[in-house]
């Protein structure tokens, strides 16, 4: 991984790298362009090292890559449609960047910024980050911090705190994308295992946005409460058709309890098995299906498909659909000065 620092950055300064590892033997490569997790190794029963995050080796490869790989993005997660919305009686117009929509955070999100390393271990690192007002058009000064730490039984907890001086939306969320089988293997995610404890997801209409329904996802393939390969149902109905596979976001109940895992993933060997816990009220569910030429640790390309994206978020559009209850009653995609957004995600391997 040290070839990602030959290279300036987009500031034109090389990144800064930290490994993280474990008793266990597991080890995770973290970078500060992006607060971006680049690698993950599995030490797997039977000897091998698994890569099992999709990823680039340098700098030229990761400014190629439009996908976001294991960046942290924000200042929204997910779409904005049109990138206009209304908060306290003010109409803002954000940073437009797909299909006139604004997705995760616009031209110049956080995954191209360079975070601060504020605290390192051998098992957690601290980034931080200062989005000015008025950075990508939104309001209010945020202060960011995303905290990785690397547990004893490889748990891989990322936590994210956040606090403004103006009422702004927040929803940040990591998009690593996972392949258990391992990222170089060739094998793509659609063979994967995959249960989703969610009884409702969010249609939308041919660009990602919201058509302003939350459905049962009861009788339609994604219905996940009853784990499945992901090929089973794919590509089976309009809803995927029109976002070439999988692209929508699962909500889940406000009751649960959230150390029980929301998704579970599973390798097609068996011999990994991903479980996601979070206490955020929803997750994008996302297959890969813009990934083809987006280049891979061995100097080709992904083709789409190659990994899957498990987004814990906000639901997307959600500064323009207020009404919708996500969390203790209330919307709680927009950030008051006198409040925090402080959530966490644990991504636990078993192999």
């Amino acid at each position: 991984m040290d070839s990602m620092t030959q290279t300036p950055a987009f500031d034109g300064k090389p990144a800064k790298l930290v490994e993280l590892t474990n008793q266990s033997g597991m080890r995770l490569v973290v970078m500060d362009i992006g607060a971006t997790w680049l690698s993950c190794v599995l030490p797997l029963a039977s000897g091998e090292k698994r890569e099992v995050l999709l990823g680039n080796v340098t700098m030229a490869d990761f400014k190629r890559q439009h996908n976001y790989m294991g960046a942290t993005v924000g200042r929204y997660a997910n779409r904005i449609a049109q990138g206009r919305f209304d908060l306290h009686d003010v109409t803002y117009q954000v940073s437009t960047n797909q299909s006139g929509n604004c997705l995760h955070g616009g031209e110049e999100g956080f995954d191209k910024r360079r975070w601060t390393i504020e605290a390192q271990s051998q098992s957690r690192v601290t980034f931080g980050l200062l989005s000015s007002d008025g950075d990508q058009g939104f309001p209010g000064n945020l202060s960011v911090s995303v905290s990785y730490e690397l547990t004893s039984c490889n748990q891989v907890k990322i936590s994210y705190f956040a606090k403004s001086d103006k009422a702004t939306p927040v929803n940040l969320t990591n998009h690593a994308y996972f392949n258990l089988a391992g990222a170089e293997s060739g094998e793509d995610c659609l063979s994967h295992y995959l249960a989703i404890n969610a009884e409702q997801f969010v249609p939308t209409n041919g660009v990602g946005i919201p058509i302003g329904v939350i459905e049962s996802v009861a009788g339609t393939g994604f219905d996940f409460r009853v784990g499945k390969t992901i090929s089973t149902h794919f590509m089976q109905d309009n809803q995927q058709i029109s976002a070439k596979g999988y692209d929508h976001s699962y909500l889940f109940t406000a009751l649960r309890d959230v150390c029980e895992p929301i998704a579970m993933v599973m390798s097609p060997d068996e011999q990994v098995r991903l479980y996601v816990k979070t206490d955020k009220p929803a997750m994008q569910l996302y297959t890969g299906n813009w990934l083809a030429g987006a280049p891979n640790r061995s100097g080709g390309v992904y083709g789409d498909y190659a990994g899957l994206a498990l987004e814990t978020q906000f639901l997307p559009d959600s500064p323009n659909n207020l009404e919708w209850l996500q969390l203790n009653g209330q919307s709680n995609c927009i950030l008051e000065p006198d409040q925090e957004y402080q959530y966490q995600t644990t991504y636990q391997f078993e192999c």
